[in-house]
């Protein structure tokens, strides 16, 4: 406690929080990982010198850090550990915009949201756009290398982060990048950063890349009997096509947001295509002609066209719905894994096998145009049984994921959920290089431990 008491009185008044009931809420989060400990303290601090302040204060005691943003996390990545403490960085949150180098300088805590607001005042867009945007930060984002909705067509966080500022575990502040669009001088850091959930570094400021306003999409609306045939549509309109978006929801998890909140889907459908096409002038007509063939030939039951910028929208709510309406039935392990798109039917049955397998519920979202999706695995947390096959269940999605050679996780992050995983996928060698890296900046373990590694 004396340890504590130094780090109290170094930073700003209200800026470490020990109250028991306060700390609760900053253990988990939003994927209720069970592993999650209690930390010592929470701290908020207001600038990046505060960051270094407090991760000099933790390297010197070797305390645990945890870095947490809005805590929207759906991989266990920002799950407290005990003794530690956890690092919000919700209190910073500026936003400041260069129109003339089109691009957006945000600190770790500001929202997804927030960014997409102040740069369409400049008649700009930041494309990353997870379901969860509205709530996510964009530390977080970067954290996790998130993904979304648009990244069929307009690519991950990654591609948009050309600087950080980063504070590395013995408190040096380092800036890599900066508003160059082209930089090769040194080695690629600034990247190795991106995902690194928290494990290498904390992010205190990034410089992220703009684009000029997306034109008004159109949406093409397409139902099916069953989710093949809709993944069959996904394989064949994106041999020729990059749709800004392209997303599927499968029969569960329509009828999981129709009663969570009345939209108007089709209940009875196996499985709905939501697609947009933002391309310019005659290449639109062609782009949705084309959508519409391949949804008609993979036998869908109805293809709806809207060129309404709300109806279209109304779609799209739908979709972003499925996390919390599915949420609203049980307990929820999440998952993101994915393939290759052409893999995307055979990913899809595998899930389907191990549902019934396990004799679990597995409703599935996914950014089909990716190949990423989303099976959410949903039971009864106060069943020992039903945990107990939950658990199998989200074992067995990630090793048919592996199998395909697919990935365990597209954009949530492995966060501590997935760790147990990775070396399947990676292989021993690129788990002893990761080692490697992560020993290098982190040589004391204090970054976010147990997270990835």
């Amino acid at each position: 406690m004396d340890a504590l008491a130094e780090l109290i009185r170094s930073l700003p008044d209200g800026a470490v929080v020990v109250d028991p009931d306060v700390i609760e809420a900053y253990r988990y989060d939003w994927s209720r990982e069970p592993g999650a400990g209690t930390p010592v303290a929470v701290v908020r601090p207001g600038d990046a010198a505060q960051v270094q302040a407090t991760v000099q204060w933790a390297a010197e005691h070797r305390v645990p850090v945890v870095p947490r943003g809005a805590g929207s996390g759906l991989s266990g990545g920002s799950s407290a550990v005990d003794g530690g403490i956890v690092l919000s960085l919700e209190r910073m949150r500026a936003v400041e915009i260069d129109p003339d180098c089109q691009t957006a300088t945000v600190e770790p805590g500001a929202l997804n949201a927030e960014v997409k607001l102040a740069a369409g005042e400049h008649d700009l867009w930041y494309p990353p756009d997870p379901s969860s945007y509205e709530i996510c930060s964009i530390g977080g984002n970067v954290a996790t290398n998130a993904g979304g909705l648009c990244c069929v067509k307009y690519g991950v966080t990654t591609d948009y982060v050309l600087g950080l500022d980063v504070v590395l575990a013995d408190g040096t502040l380092v800036t890599l990048g900066g508003q160059r669009i082209k930089d090769v001088a040194g080695l690629s850091l600034l990247k190795l950063f991106v995902g690194s959930e928290g494990t290498l570094g904390i992010v205190t400021r990034a410089i992220l890349r703009l684009v000029p306003a997306q034109a008004v999409a159109s949406t093409v609306v397409a139902t099916f009997a069953e989710v093949d045939a809709a993944a069959r549509a996904v394989v064949s309109m994106r041999r020729g096509l990059r749709p800004s978006m392209l997303e599927l929801m499968d029969r569960t998890s329509i009828n999981a947001v129709e009663d969570y909140r009345s939209m108007g889907l089709d209940r009875s459908a196996g499985a709905m295509l939501v697609v947009q096409s933002d391309a310019p002038g005659a290449a639109r007509a062609e782009e949705v002609a084309t959508v519409e063939a391949a949804c008609a030939d993979a036998g869908a039951t109805a293809v709806f066209l809207t060129d309404d910028p709300d109806e279209g929208e109304l779609f799209v709510e739908a979709r972003r719905a499925a996390f919390p309406a599915i949420g609203a039935r049980g307990a929820v392990m999440l998952e993101d894994v994915g393939a290759a798109v052409p893999l995307l039917p055979e990913l899809l049955a595998s899930i389907a096998s191990i549902a019934q397998e396990h004799d679990v519920e597995i409703p599935v979202v996914a950014h089909a145009g990716d190949g990423n999706t989303h099976p959410i695995i949903v039971y009864d947390e106060t069943d020992p049984d039903a945990t107990k096959r939950a658990g199998a269940a989200f074992d067995a999605v990630m090793a048919a994921a592996i199998e395909l050679g697919g990935t365990i996780t597209g954009e949530h992050g492995v966060g501590r959920t997935k760790r147990s995983a990775l070396p399947a996928q990676l292989g021993e060698d690129v788990m002893a290089l990761s080692r490697r890296v992560k020993s290098a900046l982190d040589p004391d373990g204090i970054l976010n431990p147990g997270a990835v590694l």
